[in-house]
């Protein structure tokens, strides 16, 4: 498939620990989760999971809210300290 192997460098065993932990959350929480009848099926799926991922899950290092009331809040509160007197 003329995929070659990463070679060492600086962050590289992180890097992968990272991918390996959310390939396998992927994998346990959406694919081996059913049967599939099609790629398009597992397609959308995997779309679906992604959108959830990044944008909906509740975050413990957020405590425990989602990237996007996260966001917001960050940016409440910087408008706040940045608004002149």
């Amino acid at each position: 498939y003329g995929i070659k192997p990463s070679t060492g460098s600086v962050g590289d065993s992180y890097d992968n620990a990272l991918t390996e932990t959310v390939n396998g959350l992927y994998k346990a929480e959406l694919i081996y989760s059913q049967t599939w009848r099609s790629c398009t099926k597992v397609e959308w799926a995997t779309l679906n999971w992604v959108h959830w991922w990044n944008n909906e899950r509740l975050h413990q290092a957020l405590d425990y809210t989602t990237p996007e009331e996260a966001i917001t809040s960050y940016n409440q509160h910087r408008t706040a300290e940045l608004t002149p007197i």
